[in-house]
């Protein structure tokens, strides 16, 4: 968004897939979703699409297409399934695709005072 925009808005709806690793009973995710409303300074509004609705959802939509596009390639190394990604289309706009090796840690827990924070929110 430009920053105009990014100055208007109020407030932040993110779509979520109803998933296990987004769930509102995630306390790490929702830990991590209120410090980012603190840096943007704006509020979060999470949209939890119903369990097995993956048609309504943009990104899983996405999903779809991209697998027709590499329909049945080989994708034999981490560069021939990047290139594929770069190359679809969605709604007439090439996806920004980025590799990310980053490895999170499970069974982290937050502390108590960590919890009631999120809690209070």
């Amino acid at each position: 968004m430009k920053q105009q925009e990014q100055a208007e808005t109020s407030l932040i709806q993110i779509k979520m897939d109803n998933g296990p690793e987004s769930s509102g009973r995630r306390t790490q995710f929702l830990a991590r979703m209120v410090q980012f409303a603190d840096v943007i300074n704006k509020p979060i509004q999470l949209l939890y699409y119903p369990p097995y609705h993956s048609k309504y959802h943009p990104v899983e939509r996405c999903w779809g297409i991209l697998e027709l596009k590499w329909n049945g390639a080989k994708l034999i190394d981490v560069e021939t399934m990047l290139g594929w990604a770069k190359q679809m289309t969605w709604k007439r706009l090439h996806p920004v695709v980025e590799l990310s090796r980053t490895v999170y840690d499970k069974g982290i827990l937050l502390g108590k005072e960590a919890m009631q924070a999120v809690e209070a929110r």
